[in-house]
């Protein structure tokens, strides 16, 4: 291997165990909000993304970025969770083009509810991940990334 291979071969180890650490922590947090709460992952995100926004509302472009989907997937989503009495969506007064969504009451509860099995499952999920020697050093560099929030 010539020193232009180890290069790749560098970037395509630590690819693999970035998506090595985000399977099981998926995996682990889809199967406990699923059957704890209903929810999703990426419901959970979108509920999450829009609760930090401090009482206030979110574009759905914004939305869309914050949990990683494509224009037409946030809209799908948001359709389903509106359709659950979870998100409802708000016209701008500035642009009528402009659509807004925030949490209803329904939603933030169910948050509230959920977020403690999150926060609980994403740490015995980064434990489990941290015990295993090719992920170790991932797990490890995730928690001096923001200690306070995955010790």
């Amino acid at each position: 291997m010539g020193i232009a291979d180890d290069a790749v071969e560098v970037r395509a180890h630590g690819w693999r165990t970035l998506a090595a650490v985000h399977g099981l922590i998926e995996t682990a947090l889809e199967k406990a909000l699923q059957s704890r709460h209903g929810l999703s992952v990426v419901e959970y995100t979108v509920m999450d993304a829009l609760d930090r926004q401090d009482g206030w509302h979110m574009r759905m472009r914004q939305l869309a970025r914050a949990a990683a989907l494509s224009n037409s997937a946030t809209t799908r989503l948001v359709t389903r969770l509106e359709d659950r009495g979870l998100l409802t969506r708000v016209l701008c007064a500035d642009d009528r083009r402009g659509i807004y969504t925030e949490l209803t009451p329904a939603g933030a509860a169910l948050l509230t509810e959920a977020r403690p099995t999150h926060d609980a499952v994403l740490a015995e999920a980064l434990d489990e991940a941290g015990a295993t020697p090719e992920l170790a050093p991932l797990v490890a560099a995730l928690r001096d990334l923001a200690p306070q929030t995955l010790a």
